[in-house]
This record gives structure tokens, sequence and C-alpha cells, in this order.
């Protein structure tokens, strides 16, 4: 069987593939993001449907193409539809319990400790949409100096300041401290940091300088066993957040699609033996929780267009897996994630054409493929579908 030279494992977050059997515990059931953002009628991805995506079991797009790769969709076996919780699954940890979320806000004591600790009182404290909070908080935190904390159906703890008032890196310090007192019984997944620039009310614009502070994996993962092996295990985005830099031998935290897309070419005309980990946000970030369909389509469009530019720097012996982490579908109600299937989409080279790969039972099978493809031992209770892959 061959071996690996690199994967490149790309998560569109948030790109849901239809709900999951147990999504009417979690409000979702019926929630189908790439079914629904189709027919909005706004999607053009070709180069998306001649791997498969149109085929996916839930899907079924009417597009009559020729498919060139090897398509499926995965379950989350995970309890949550997270972020954190996403990507752990994908690199091989499953987590029997949720991480804790805060439908009250967190509780007096969590927030008076943190308080405490960096010498300010804050504002919020209660789940809302991160623009909306602006909005209602901003113009009081300009007069205060009090940062604004709120989290939402997800297990975060976000602090939103304006760069004005609190500059980046005491934003930072701010959440390191919270991440270090979130522990155990109030372990959330992440703590976000939101920096916002802006004059008033309307006119409140979140920046480029959000970083995530994920708690440490809990075990090993697909990345620590490739770093163990001497492999290259390069992370774009969001990725060095939601591991907290763990199993990562380079990392380079760009922001929004567009720099990550680029930064993601620029990596593969480097040499490097092992994973290239991407996550590209904005399907989520900027368009899911917001509810904009459009907007959400054409992200995904400008992801298509570079598709044939990620191929080209592939050789035979490598290998693209195109993913997701939850849903977020902009047509359902709320602003938050939706519990559902992610596709499933493998290329290389020599791949036979119009695979099939199913309904994996979770999403650490691809930690699994992508371990065996890389000779490692360990396949993280996921199944392999490497052989299924036939180059």
């Amino acid at each position: 069987m061959m071996k690996l030279h690199k994967t490149v494992l790309i998560v569109l977050d948030s790109v849901g593939a239809g709900s999951l059997p147990d999504a009417s515990l979690y409000g979702d059931d019926g929630a189908n993001t790439l079914r629904h953002v189709y027919e909005s009628g706004y999607l053009r991805t070709p180069n998306l449907y001649g791997l498969g995506l149109g085929k996916i079991r839930g899907l079924d797009f009417e597009e009559n193409c020729a498919v060139a790769g090897a398509y499926g969709r995965a379950a989350e076996q995970s309890r949550g539809k997270d972020t954190t919780t996403g990507h752990w699954e994908i690199a091989g940890i499953r987590l029997e319990k949720p991480f804790p979320t805060y439908p009250e806000g967190f509780p007096a004591d969590v927030i008076e400790c943190f308080e405490k600790a960096i010498g300010r009182k804050t504002l919020g404290n209660k789940p809302a949409s991160g623009t909306a909070i602006l909005d209602e908080l901003g113009e009081e935190h300009l007069r205060t100096g009090y940062p604004i904390v709120y989290t939402s159906a997800d297990s975060v703890f976000q602090i939103a300041c304006h760069e004005d008032i609190i500059p980046r890196e005491e934003l930072y310090r701010f959440c390191l401290i919270a991440r270090q007192q979130l522990q155990g019984e109030h372990g959330v997944g992440r703590v976000i940091a939101r920096p916002f620039i802006g004059t008033g009310k309307g006119s409140f614009t979140r920046t480029d300088g959000r970083r995530d502070f994920s708690l440490e994996p809990i075990g090993d993962t697909l990345l620590d066993e490739m770093k163990e092996a001497g492999l290259d295990v390069w992370g774009v985005g969001k990725i060095e957040d939601i591991f907290a830099s763990r199993g990562l031998t380079f990392s380079v935290h760009a922001a929004g699609n567009e720099a990550c897309i680029q930064t993601t070419l620029d990596l593969l005309d480097k040499e490097f033996s092992g994973l290239l980990f991407v996550n590209l946000v904005d399907t989520d970030m900027i368009y899911g929780h917001r509810r904009d369909v459009k907007g959400y389509a054409e992200a995904l469009n400008r992801f298509d267009a570079a598709v044939p530019e990620i191929m080209k720097r592939l050789s035979g012996d490598d290998l693209l897996i195109i993913t997701a982490d939850h849903g977020c579908d902009p047509t359902w109600k709320g602003t938050d994630h939706t519990r559902e299937y992610v596709p499933l989409l493998c290329w290389n080279r020599h791949i036979r054409s119009g695979i099939s790969l199913g309904t994996r039972n979770t999403f650490s099978d691809i930690a699994a493929t992508i371990a065996e493809g890389h000779m490692l031992k360990k396949r993280f209770g996921g199944k392999s579908f490497f052989e299924k892959l036939c180059f």
C-alpha cells in the first residue's frame, strides 16, 4: 500500500450536511446547512461538485458532472456541536460529556473571581449575538472601560474590548486569566478574545484580532502522534488555538478565509512531509451565525475557485481531505450552531473516480485514515477508509 507524503486536511467551519439522528435533542431536527444554501440558488461550486459534494446522502444536488474523488459524510459521536468538539473528534478524541454551557450566564462566583483577577468590573454576562451585544453595551464599555463578557449556546466565555480602551495584548492577558480559572466543572471549550473598533452604536465592528484559548486536548491526538513520529504538522488559521498549540510543529494564525487560503497555497509551495491542517472560519463566524445565506454561499464559491490551485500543488502521494466540524444552517432559527453530519471529500491524482465512502460512524475515521496513510499504528477509535481510496 502506498505511503502518503503529505495530507492536506481542510475544515470548512460549520458546513454541515444534514441533521444527525439526535438533532432533535439540540433543537436542530431538519437543519441542513449545505442543502439549504444550495436551495437558495447562490451556490456555485463546480469543483466541489466534481469531488462528489452533490452525491452525498442527504444533499443530493441535481448537478450532472463526473466525480473525480471519493465522497461521503461523517456523524459526530461526541456530545455537542461546537468547534473544539468537532475538531478534536476529527483528530481522534471523542467526548463522552459535553463542555458546559451557560444559557443563563455564568455563576456570580465565576464572574467575581475573574473581575478580582483582572482588577475591573465586567458588563453583560449573558448569551448574546456577538454583534448585538456590541450595540447594546459598547458605549457603556467606552465610558467605563469594563470588558464585555458574554456566551452563546456553545461552550464559550467571550470577552469583547474596544482596541482603543483595552489593547489586544491586555485583552489576551484577560483571556489567559479566564482560561486558567475556567477548569474542571467550569471548563468551557474556549475562551475567546473579541476585540472591536467603532465610535458608537451602529458603528462597532469586530477586528481580525480574535484569539481562541482552548482547553488542552484530553488525550493524544493525530497531531501528537504525527509530531512524535517526526512528521511535520502545520496549522493554518484557528488550528493552533483549537489544540492549544499542542502537536503542531509550525503554524500561521492567518485571519479570515482569504488569508488562510493564500497561506495554504504558499505553504504547499514549500517542502514538507506530514499534515497541513487548515480551518476556514468565515462560513461560520461571518455568515452562519448572522444567518446570511447569500454571504455563506459566496464564501463557499470563493473557496471552490481555489480548489484547483490546491490540487495543482499536490503530487501523486499526497491526499486532500475536505470536511467540516459541525453545522450552522443560515436558514435556521436563532444564531447558533446546528447538530449535523459533515461532508467528506477526498482527492488524489491517482484516486479511482466516484468512490462512495458512505456514512462514517465518527469524525475520527478521518484521523484513522490519515494515520494509516502515514504508516502510524494508532487508529483513535476510528475505522480507516484509506484502502477504499485505491490509489
